[in-house]
């Protein structure tokens, strides 16, 4: 049987963005954010299994890592976005929260967030700020694994009125199937800045981990289906999706 291809191509889109994910590669590397763990793999709340674990959530504590990877991220969002497509950002609780801030604040843009579920008391908001109705809006999260996360809060908020037709993270996993068919079937494009893969070429420059984990690390991009099914995790999107699915009633 062939291998599924991978969720994205190996390579950018342009030269800017080739130099913009190696550069954001080397820095979540050089705050400790990458972590490789083959041999006791990561369980995911989708059910995936992996060997690599990012935690966007430290880029916060680094104020010249975070002031440039906003940097390009904004960049990023200008090219292929453009300068006045979007109108508002709004942040995903709660890791989106302080990209949008800081990409809000640099693109002068209104900021808003949206809760994973209304708090239940006060005005009982699902969107906090204010609501962004007939707004062109950019969702914001720190990153993705398969794109499930991003289309509750889309969804969230268009049911308030906002116009969502685009979505960014700073890190896309690039590996589970599904994550830009899912988004695309609502209409929302995905734009990030890193991958996996440019992690693994970032890691060719300098001897971040032993040669036998980025080995097998190459093997889980390689085939993450069947690399997910041999060591304890789901072995379809269908299963992800599932779970999910239980995991929200």
């Amino acid at each position: 049987m062939a291998k599924p291809a991978p969720a994205l191509p190996k390579t950018a889109e342009t030269l800017w963005d080739r130099d913009a994910a190696l550069n954001t590669a080397r820095m979540l590397l050089e705050i400790q954010a990458i972590n490789f763990r083959p041999e006791q793999p990561y369980i995911f709340t989708s059910g995936w299994a992996s060997p690599v674990y990012i935690d966007c959530r430290r880029i916060i504590y680094y104020p010249r890592v975070r002031s440039r990877i906003c940097e390009l991220a904004v960049e990023k969002i200008h090219r292929h976005i453009g300068y006045e497509t979007i109108e508002v950002v709004a942040g995903g609780e709660t890791a989106g929260i302080p990209f949008a801030a800081w990409i809000a604040d640099r693109m002068a843009a209104p900021m808003a967030y949206v809760r994973k579920k209304a708090k239940g008391f006060g005005r009982n908001a699902l969107i906090e700020g204010d609501v962004p109705e007939g707004r062109r809006t950019l969702l914001v999260e720190d990153l993705t694994t398969d794109g499930q996360s991003k289309i509750r809060f889309a969804q969230s908020l268009r049911d308030a009125g906002a116009i969502v037709n685009h979505a960014f993270v700073v890190f896309f996993y690039g590996v589970f199937p599904g994550a830009f068919e899912t988004l695309a079937r609502m209409g929302v494009s995905l734009h990030h800045l890193c991958t996996w893969w440019d992690v693994l070429e970032a890691c060719a420059d300098q001897p971040y981990f032993e040669e036998a984990a980025l080995k097998e690390v190459r093997r889980f991009l390689e085939d993450p289906v069947a690399w997910s099914a041999a060591h304890g995790g789901i072995a379809s999107a269908e299963e992800a999706a599932a779970r999910r699915l239980a995991a929200e009633e």
